[in-house]
């Protein structure tokens, strides 16, 4: 039987609120699933893998480079892609549900793609588009991603 892979993505860049919440996402999500992806890099993916890690869970780290070391410390597993963020779409269909948190572009990007394949995104105060399904506390993300995963 697989194991349950939850994606999480959001910006490399965050502030202290969204950094907490991500990392407070990581722990409850690592009690839902046994593996954890994201992008490996800062910010949003640096502190959910911390939370998830925190929790024993496996973090997995796409990277957008080839060397390993451009990961985040709490990433177990790294993908040095070097397809830049290209690697969205690897992150996006290597898992069975999407948590998005806030973001720019590359966040956008992941969604439109998770969308496209019909993976479903639980967006976190991230965007707010048609086909995501919008919470509003950790919470309630962990109860969207229970019913999907």
């Amino acid at each position: 039987m697989r194991k349950k892979v939850i994606g999480v993505i959001g910006g490399h860049k965050c502030n202290t609120e969204v950094e907490q919440l991500a990392h407070n996402l990581g722990k409850k999500l690592a009690k839902v699933a046994e593996i954890l992806i994201s992008g490996g890099s800062s910010g949003v993916m640096k502190a959910v893998c911390q939370g998830f890690q925190a929790n024993g869970g496996l973090t997995i780290g796409i990277i957008t480079t080839y060397e390993k070391k451009d990961a985040n410390e709490f990433v177990d597993i790294v993908i040095p892609s070097g397809m830049g963020f290209a690697r969205n779409v690897l992150v996006v269909k290597s898992a069975d549900v999407i948590g998005a948190l806030p973001g720019k572009e590359g966040t956008l990007s992941e969604i439109a793609f998770a969308l496209q394949f019909g993976i479903p995104v639980i967006s976190l105060k991230s965007w707010d588009i048609s086909g995501v399904i919008k919470v509003n506390t950790v919470e309630e993300a962990i109860s969207e991603v229970k019913k999907r995963i």
